[in-house]
């Protein structure tokens, strides 16, 4: 071991930076201090039917109106509303039957068009009598309208839905299904959206192996994972082959994906004789923090080489996850030019105490149970879920988070969350 080795092993994490602290230092060198937020990895136009998930690089306004004509609301026959004054189902008015329905027929004095749901409302008509309030007298050519209608009734007027010009969304929102069906009604068939953030993930340790593990050989989970929750934050993965523990390979491997937007690497994070990769982004560029005061995963590495963004992930399989969530995710969003959208959460009553180190912000992985009904230890205007801290919780234990609903957050200055407390359980994998 050398003297560089030794100094490592034996100092350990003394300081451990706090975890917003961490991720405020990890965007000022991703996007500038106090820059705003802007796609860095490009911008591109795509058709809509392809933008789910896309960020929009500038904010849209309505092309035209929606609807962008007046159309009938209901089903019935179009009308000017002073020919139906005073009718009744006693008394009722005599309309004659236009040729043609909807925007294809005329309204004039006493005369009537079928018009449907949608219908362009005819020339001359400024009314829709309901269907269930006519009778048809077809054989003569007659309407007999049982039910008086106001100017403007069952009518939808021009933009009732989207006026033109009308602001629709900001540049960095993340688009959803129904904002596509709301762009393409408003005049769009293109947007203009962030080019998604590529990420090369890179496995690292000698003693990974892909299946059939021989004793002291492990099954590569890390970079699959990392993989996967990159292509669901709406990144594009290349994922990597596992490097070994050697300095000039790691050196090699990162250098290789500098081209990406991001450069993730799971295991050899921390302070062993084998943890080679804080030294490795180092000589390559600038290690911006080494150690955050987070549980489980506190020894994370996040840098910049040729500036792109190095983020060196623990081995751990929840560690690895942990990390990822809370850093790598953020990078995502930054370079797409938007924030993390919130982790959904579900309301529930902490079953048993979780501890946790005052500086350390701590992810206790629960399941949740929903109580049943008529259950004594809840009251009316109690929590519907209990929050069950799972059994196993080391670092390594990945079916804590498979078969967990999610996790407690911690906050860094409390020590622990005492049982019975009610807190929020987040969704440890947010879509966005």
């Amino acid at each position: 071991m050398n003297g560089a080795d030794s100094d490592r092993k034996q100092s350990g994490f003394k300081v451990r930076t706090p975890v917003d602290e961490a991720r405020r230092i990890l965007r000022e060198a991703v996007v500038g201090e106090g820059a705003e937020l802007e796609p860095e990895t490009g911008i591109e136009t795509i058709d809509v039917e392809r933008a789910d998930g896309r960020i929009l690089a500038a904010p849209i306004t309505a092309a035209r109106s929606v609807p962008h004509y007046q159309r009938a609301a209901m089903d019935g026959y179009a009308v000017r509303a002073a020919d139906t004054f005073g009718a009744s189902d006693r008394s009722p008015e005599v309309l004659r039957i236009a040729d043609g329905t909807g925007g294809d027929a005329s309204v004039s004095p006493d005369v009537a068009a079928r018009v449907h749901t949608g219908s362009a409302l005819p020339e001359g008509a400024d009314a829709v009598v309901m269907i269930e309030h006519v009778a048809e007298r077809e054989s003569v050519g007659e309407l007999e309208v049982e039910d008086a209608v106001a100017e403007g009734e069952n009518v939808a007027p021009v933009g009732e839905d989207i006026e033109a010009d009308q602001h629709l969304y900001e540049a960095g929102h993340r688009l959803r299904p129904s904002d596509l069906g709301l762009l393409r009604s408003a005049g769009y068939a293109k947007v203009t959206v962030a080019t998604p953030p590529t990420v090369g993930v890179v496995p690292t340790g000698e003693e990974l192996v892909e299946c059939d593990p021989d004793p002291g050989e492990v099954v590569e989970t890390n970079g699959l994972t990392v993989s996967r929750l990159v292509e669901r934050w709406g990144g594009t993965a290349t994922y990597r082959d596992v490097v070994t523990d050697d300095p000039d390979s790691l050196r090699v491997a990162i250098q290789r994906d500098l081209t990406k937007d991001v450069v993730v690497t799971t295991g050899g994070s921390s302070v062993g004789q084998r943890d080679l990769l804080p030294e490795v982004i180092d000589d390559l560029g600038e290690v911006l923090v080494h150690g955050v005061g987070l549980k489980p995963g506190h020894p994370v590495c996040l840098g910049i080489v040729e500036d792109t963004p190095v983020l060196a992930l623990p081995g751990y399989p929840v560690a690895c996850i942990v990390n990822a969530v809370q850093f790598l995710r953020p990078v995502m969003n930054w370079l797409e030019g938007t924030t993390p959208n919130p982790h959904p959460t579900t309301t529930a009553r902490l079953e048993r105490k979780i501890p946790s180190e005052p500086g350390t912000r701590t992810f206790a992985r629960v399941q949740l149970e929903e109580r049943e009904s008529g259950d004594g230890e809840f009251g009316p205007n109690e929590p519907q879920y209990r929050a069950i801290p799972t059994r196993a919780s080391g670092s390594g234990v990945l079916s804590s988070v498979a078969l967990a609903d999610g996790w407690v957050v911690v906050d860094d200055e409390r020590e622990g969350i005492p049982s019975g407390e009610t807190v929020a359980v987040e969704n440890w994998e947010p879509t966005v």
